[in-house]
């Protein structure tokens, strides 16, 4: 079994913000949803991404020392382009 000292998970969360950690882990999960290969299962994670993105309070996406992004409002479009493109998504997506 892979074991993570804590001291890394911490060292990455205080350098960043919450934004950049859904970043990561939209990243991380979209690998294993391409694994899958269900296109429904790829637009319930786009929507859940998008409404963590769009529902999260303002003041945990302040630019922190590694971050992405400069501004809180370009986490929030990301979540609304998200959330925008799942139901094409899933009205595209065969049975």
């Amino acid at each position: 079994m892979l074991t993570i000292p804590l001291q890394v998970i911490d060292g990455f969360l205080l350098n960043v913000n919450l934004g950049d950690a859904l970043i990561v882990g939209f990243g991380l999960g979209l690998l294993a949803v391409a694994i899958q290969g269900s296109r429904k299962l790829l637009t319930l994670h786009f929507m859940t991404f998008g409404a963590l993105f769009l529902l999260s309070p303002s003041s945990l996406y302040q630019p922190q020392a590694y971050s992405l992004m400069n501004s809180i409002l370009q986490y929030k479009i990301i979540g609304l382009i998200l959330l925008i493109i799942s139901p094409v998504l899933y009205t595209t997506a065969q049975k």
